[in-house]
């Protein structure tokens, strides 16, 4: 943690705005006033030990009454941790019940407007039912993401971990995304070592985790003045590789787009996070993608990070172990 978090993270003020609570419910403060209490009621004690130490009586009486002011205190912020952990338990349970409502209508919207796209034969009617059917789509991803984080955060996300050939796996994804890279003008490479063996993991969770980067990686390449010029004279590459570390397989993904401003990229993997420069661009996201994918990997024992410059691109990478 570097100095700017650590002012941040001490800032009570501050972090109790953002929660929306009142000063003296913040868990930081009640901790910080108990310290404080315990540091003045050691010194108090030993002040009136010395005094009165002809007089037990007094020195143990001023200690009982201490003892039940930190109890006192102590129960306070217990009380304010429940009220922080109900007020996260409801809003879990309200977006999963929200979005579990969605879900149905969502994809019978779906499905309805590919019956329409599919049976006009009008220019115009077809160009509004694909509109309908791609804000239906983007709806239907929003829900299933909401319910994924739901999940991660009431800790139901079941792992059915097994041995499995990660190229086969990230072949298949670049292959569901072939339609987007193509009409994106990106070019998509694919590097792999040799000696690559089966690994251990879930490979749904995998396959979740690759799309997710390699969505991003399709959504912010190219975003760039300077990515726009050359564009004419040079492809735009997205970069895959598969690289053997001995007990894991390290899986990479290099873009060459809007990068991450580097006051941004410690709360890369936080839920709802999206930096300035890619609002900037008025690029489509949620800020759930890299979220899942942390979650993903660290639950299958695996390390997620990233190096990125701002207007230069990034290569997020994660490792999984390899089957025993």
């Amino acid at each position: 943690m570097n100095l700017q978090q650590l002012s941040v993270e001490l800032n009570i003020v501050k972090q109790a705005k953002k929660y929306g609570i009142p000063l003296w419910q913040h868990p930081q403060f009640l901790f910080l006033v108990m310290g404080i209490l315990i540091i003045l009621s050691s010194i108090f004690s030993y002040f009136l030990g010395r005094r009165y130490l002809v007089d037990p009586q007094i020195v143990a009486l001023s200690i009982i009454v201490l003892s039940i002011v930190l109890l006192i205190l102590a129960f306070i912020i217990t009380k304010s941790f429940e009220r922080l952990a109900q007020a996260a338990r409801l809003k879990s349970e309200f977006v999963s019940v929200v979005s579990h409502q969605l879900r149905a209508p969502l994809s019978n919207m779906k499905w309805i407007a590919d019956l329409l796209v599919s049976g006009t034969e009008n220019a115009n009617q077809k160009e509004y039912f694909q509109m309908l059917k791609e804000n239906s789509s983007r709806m239907q991803n929003l829900v299933n993401d909401l319910l994924m984080v739901s999940r991660i955060e009431e800790g139901g996300l079941a792992t059915q971990n097994k041995e499995f050939i990660f190229q086969d796996v990230l072949l298949d994804v670049v292959s569901n995304f072939q339609p987007v890279i193509k009409a994106s003008n990106l070019v998509v490479k694919i590097e792999t070592e040799k000696n690559i063996k089966k690994v251990f993991a879930d490979p749904l969770q995998i396959r979740q985790a690759i799309s997710n980067l390699l969505d991003n990686a399709i959504k912010y390449t190219g975003k760039t003045k300077k990515a726009v010029l050359q564009d004419k004279i040079k492809e735009r590459i997205i970069t895959l590789r598969i690289k053997d570390k001995k007990k894991h397989l390290r899986f990479e993904i290099e873009d060459t787009g809007v990068g991450i401003p580097k006051e941004d990229q410690k709360y890369i993997f936080q839920k709802f996070f999206r930096s300035d420069n890619v609002m900037r661009h008025e690029t489509e996201g949620t800020g759930l993608g890299l979220y899942i994918a942390h979650s993903t990997i660290t639950k299958s024992k695996g390390e997620i990070g990233f190096d990125s410059k701002e207007d230069k691109g990034s290569t997020f990478w994660f490792t999984i172990p390899y089957a025993l």
